[in-house]
């Protein structure tokens, strides 16, 4: 009951959010450029300053060592995901476009939005370490890998534009602000109080930013656009099943061959693994150019459908 109550309450502040944004664009408060403005001020500013401040606050360099085991784990959930995924894009003939988005579905996790307070509710502070292991590969893996699925599905792109690398792809600045934020804390640099909670106040934008971007695609796409597709069906089996049933998979595995994995790891390691879709996936599909309806569909759906799953999956991790 514990476990519905917190699921359900996260994701009616979702919804809520959603609907503000919803709102403001059907009433004709928000324009036409508002929509490109707020993309950028959340992927160039708001972002790379929130996850700078998040890997600051959260980790140090004893407790980024300690973390190490944990991650092998989850990067090969996370290899094993993204190997299945792409596999099905090609066996289902997801259309361009879509692909982008189908993948990150299957691998990457809305962890601090929902991840960490769900976290936190069922598990309790003493948890957070271990967070933490799926939070810093989260963060790399849709940074790192996961953006470039998106970016090198962009239907506007020809074939030739496709075989030119671009640089700017690769170092997308969420990620520029990960990989400074791992230098600085290895370096053991201080961080201004004024430096940290200036950070902290733009980064704090990212979440309720991101969800009425998502409010105001409903809007231009109309409710009836939520539905269940082909495409989305298998999204959410992947974000659902799929990747809960890989860290499963590997926790067994593991455990079986004599590693030692305290119960608390196990059961925040899979718990985490089956949150919803990323908040900012629209914008990112939204930025190459492809199917915005579809990623706001997949992350809306999944966010809703999450009060179900987490009840399901907390009662399984019983018989593990």
């Amino acid at each position: 009951m514990t476990a519905f109550l917190t699921s359900l309450s996260s994701v009616g502040e979702i919804i809520l959010v959603i609907a503000l944004g919803y709102y403001l664009r059907r009433t004709k408060k928000f324009d036409d450029h508002f929509k490109g403005s707020i993309s950028f001020l959340i992927m160039n500013v708001a972002l790379p300053a929130s996850i700078f401040v998040s890997v600051l606050n959260n980790l140090t360099r004893s407790k980024l060592a300690s973390l190490s085991g944990g991650l092998v784990y989850v990067l090969i959930s996370f290899v094993s995901g993204y190997i299945i995924a792409w596999l099905l894009t090609k066996v289902l003939h997801v259309r361009k476009g879509r692909r982008g988005t189908f993948i990150n579905m299957f691998v990457n996790a809305n962890t601090i939005f929902i991840g960490l307070p769900l976290n936190l509710a069922l598990f309790g502070q003493v948890s957070i370490s271990y967070f933490l292991i799926y939070y810093v590969m989260n963060t790399i893996s849709t940074w790192a890998v996961g953006v470039f699925f998106i970016s090198n599905d962009d239907p506007t792109r020809d074939k030739a534009e496709k075989q030119a690398f671009n640089w700017k792809k690769l170092l997308p600045a969420p990620l520029i602000g990960f990989i400074v934020a791992l230098i600085w804390l290895l370096l053991g640099l201080p961080l201004p109080t004024f430096a940290s909670n200036t950070l902290s106040m733009v980064g704090g934008i990212v979440t309720p930013m991101s969800l009425i971007y998502i409010g105001i695609v409903l809007a231009d796409a109309g409710l009836k656009s939520i539905h269940f597709d082909r495409d989305t069906i298998w999204a959410l089996v992947g974000r659902f099943i799929v990747a809960p049933a890989i860290m499963i998979g590997i926790m067994l595995i593991f455990k079986h061959g004599g590693t030692n994995i305290p119960n608390l790891e196990q059961n925040t390691l899979i718990i985490q693994s089956a949150t919803p879709g990323l908040a900012v996936l629209p914008i990112l599909v939204g930025q190459s150019h492809g199917d915005v309806e579809y990623a706001t569909n997949v992350v809306t759906t999944s966010t809703v459908l999450f009060v179900i799953v987490v009840p399901i999956l907390m009662e399984i991790l019983t018989f593990i």
